[in-house]
């Protein structure tokens, strides 16, 4: 692979002030002119996989047929599940609870949910994977934590230095070699000592 492009889902279709992960939702009414500025700005691909979860699954089926180029789901692509918190307003959940999190935002599991660090494990074997696809050039539609993830294999950074990086709806990212061998040759970076 020589380059790798990610790319974030369009605006989603929610209000503000709620926590969503793995909650699925359609896509705001602006979808045709935020996939219309990402086709603009993304290259010929080969390849374009994506996140099973709507928001992205609307933008790469888009992208797909566009650039008429193979599309696959992966679902270790999902954003963190936030469990019992998904779909509720951030105002509504127990500041004892959030405080928790925020004291340990990469091993922190909200009720039912997964960790950041569980989802960086997950996007790790997706990436591993990817390494040994002989497209050239393969697109990613996913969510902002788990590009994040991406991101943070690729630079041989711990996670939670990506945490304050800002990825907008429909951002799209290229990545080109030498970085794109390092996900055959690094391994995850151990987490920070405390």
């Amino acid at each position: 692979m020589k380059i790798l492009t990610l790319i974030r889902h369009t605006t989603p279709r929610i209000g503000p002030g709620i926590c969503y992960g793995q909650l699925d939702m359609e896509v705001a009414d602006s979808f045709a002119v935020e996939a219309a500025a990402v086709t603009n700005w993304l290259h010929p691909v080969e390849l374009i996989i994506t996140s099973p979860l709507l928001r992205t699954r609307r933008l790469a089926e888009h992208l797909a047929a566009q650039h008429r180029c193979e599309l696959r789901s992966d679902a270790r692509l999902m954003e963190m599940n936030f469990g019992d918190w998904e779909g509720r307003a951030w105002d509504d959940i127990a500041r004892s609870e959030i405080d928790a999190w925020s004291a340990d935002i990469l091993h922190f599991t909200p009720p039912n949910g997964e960790s950041a660090q569980q989802m960086m494990q997950r996007v790790n074997t997706m990436m591993q994977d990817l390494a040994q696809l002989p497209q050239q050039h393969i697109a990613i539609v996913a969510h902002g934590g788990s590009m994040r993830a991406v991101l943070a294999k690729l630079a041989r950074i711990p996670l939670s230095h990506t945490l304050n990086w800002q990825i907008d709806y429909g951002a799209v990212i290229n990545i080109r070699r030498p970085f794109i061998e390092t996900i055959k040759s690094s391994p995850t970076p151990p987490p920070p000592q405390t």
